[in-house]
């Protein structure tokens, strides 16, 4: 199979196409766009560069990808987004570059499934394997690490960041750190309530390894007092779990405040 670009698709000499690429209906693609091979773009797709994209994307219909940021610092300077492979973007998804003052990128790891309506800001950074369900939306400077689901309507404030293995509830907003493993639950504003443990079965977790996190989780949420006397916790627990180290390392990093 060949590179097909339909008749009423717009491609810009500068931009660079891979092999098997599919170019749909009315799409545009600008200077300075890099696609890579088996990627797909369904109709009334606009792509602006500076963008990478892998291999094997899918991009449905009226994806908005490689916009200028949405932020009134920005003065034209050069930054990009960059696109890793095997991700599908459904529709209306909206993928905005970086700045120069946040870094530059906006960066989205392979094997993620964006869905109807989902806004990913400048500066955003996305690991690997997650969902973000209709609707959600990140704002500039948020940092997500891998298998995270944002469900429905779920907002993200700037700067946060997103533990891997963390789940969102429905149209939590959510305006503080989750650490790993946590899930959120709408409330006047997201708040944790316990981990994640249907999702860590799913994902090959044994029984040890999911009763050592809940065991991070009550010493950080549950047992009270201050941070640093849950930080305090989390370190005594830490040699007996590369999970409540990892759990540990995120709490100790960050600008925004921890959702507790």
């Amino acid at each position: 199979m060949t590179t097909r670009v339909h008749p009423g698709a717009i491609v810009e000499p500068g931009a660079r196409l891979g092999d098997d690429v599919v170019v749909g209906p009315f799409c545009y693609i600008g200077d300075g766009v890099e696609v890579g091979d088996g990627t797909q773009f369904g109709p009334h797709c606009s792509v602006l560069g500076p963008t990478r994209i892998g291999g094997r994307n899918r991009f449905m219909g009226h994806c908005a990808v490689g916009g200028e940021p949405q932020d009134k610092k920005f003065a034209g300077e050069h930054t990009e987004l960059v696109i890793g492979d095997d991700n599908t973007f459904r529709e209306f998804v909206t993928l905005n570059r970086g700045t120069g003052s946040g870094g530059g990128v906006t960066r989205i790891g392979n094997d993620n499934w964006l869905l109807a309506y989902v806004h990913v800001a400048h500066d955003c950074q996305v690991g690997d394997h997650c969902i973000f369900s209709n609707n959600a939306t990140l704002a500039g400077h948020v940092t997500v690490g891998d298998h995270v689901i944002l469900s429905g309507f779920a907002g993200v404030h700037q700067f946060c960041r997103i533990g891997a293995h963390a789940f969102v509830g429905m149209g939590a907003f959510v305006n503080g750190d989750v650490p790993p493993f946590v899930m959120v639950a709408q409330e006047d504003y997201g708040r944790p309530r316990g981990i994640n443990a249907e999702g860590l079965k799913r994902r090959g977790f044994d029984t040890a390894r999911i009763a050592a996190i809940k065991r991070a989780y009550r010493a950080l949420y549950v047992a009270g007092g201050s941070l640093d006397e849950a930080r305090e916790r989390l370190a005594g627990l830490a040699d007996e779990s590369a999970d409540v180290r990892m759990l540990l390392d995120f709490v100790r990093g960050g600008d925004r405040p921890l959702l507790r």
